[in-house]
């Protein structure tokens, strides 16, 4: 299956499968959704900025196929999770997920990214060690030198963009409020994360940074940087593929995903 263009998840989004469980915990201001697939090792998605847990439709079954337990939680403000005054955070949402762990019991696992999930992850593993078993980073910066300018006539974020905005109106406690949404998670791009070489070199996790070719939004020389910054990290390249790579060519990522699963006994 693929959707290079992604005209199959602009007119039809991607749909989770039915959990096993579901629910929201209330933290900080917020009540965070999570559900929960399978049974096995746990792994914890985390998806983009704008975008909800159903993005990683196409993951799900494979992973549990493969004897895992799979979480998924929506970000704070994002989906079906709400969120207060305060600004964004990435370190505010990596708070929110210990809670959706600590609900769970689950006391450490591995952390699939996509980009500003790849950031919740980055900022956990900095955190709190401890609780990650390895953090997979997919498609996202750790500065401001990480980024590309966009290509705003490029259709594949426009549809990316409207599919979101579906969503939020179908999903959201305030479906009324994309702008404001949207406009919040960009302030919080614009400054965020903001890691030097220094912080890079304290993460004590095992990660894996993994780029697309034609990625719309990092540039790949700052993914071999992070990888050549982080102790021990690994480099992954998916030929073909662009920042929408769950979505576009799911059997290329999935197999990348279960490569780092598989690549330690820890995780």
């Amino acid at each position: 299956m693929s959707d290079d263009d992604l005209q199959i998840f602009a007119a039809q989004g991607a749909t989770l499968p039915p959990p096993d469980a579901e629910g929201h915990v209330e933290h900080d201001g917020a009540r965070i959704w999570f559900a929960s697939y399978g049974d096995g090792p746990p792994v914890i998605l985390l998806h983009g900025g704008l975008g909800h847990s159903g993005n990683f439709a196409h993951q799900i079954p494979v992973l549990v196929e493969a004897s895992r337990r799979v979480i998924v939680v929506d970000s704070r403000g994002h989906g079906r999770s709400t969120r207060d005054e305060r600004p964004y955070s990435y370190d505010l949402m990596a708070a929110d997920l210990v809670a959706v762990m600590d609900h769970l019991g689950i006391d450490r696992a591995p952390l699939v990214g996509w980009s500003d999930g790849a950031c919740i992850a980055l900022a956990l593993a900095r955190q709190a060690p401890e609780r990650v078993a390895g953090v997979f980073f997919f498609g996202c910066n750790v500065d401001p030198s990480g980024t590309l300018e966009l290509d705003e006539s490029n259709p594949l974020l426009g549809r990316c963009f409207s599919r979101h905005a579906k969503d939020y109106a179908a999903l959201s406690a305030t479906p009324d409020d994309f702008k404001p949404f949207v406009d919040a998670v960009s302030r919080m791009q614009a400054t965020q994360p903001n890691y030097g070489a220094a912080d890079l070199a304290r993460i004590a996790v095992p990660v894996r940074i993994v780029q697309a070719e034609h990625d719309e939004f990092i540039r790949p020389e700052h993914a071999r940087y992070l990888a050549a910054s982080i102790p021990g990290a690994s480099f992954q390249m998916l030929s073909g593929a662009s920042h929408f790579a769950p979505l576009q060519r799911p059997g290329l990522f999935n197999a990348a995903v279960l490569d780092f699963l598989s690549a330690s006994g820890r995780l």
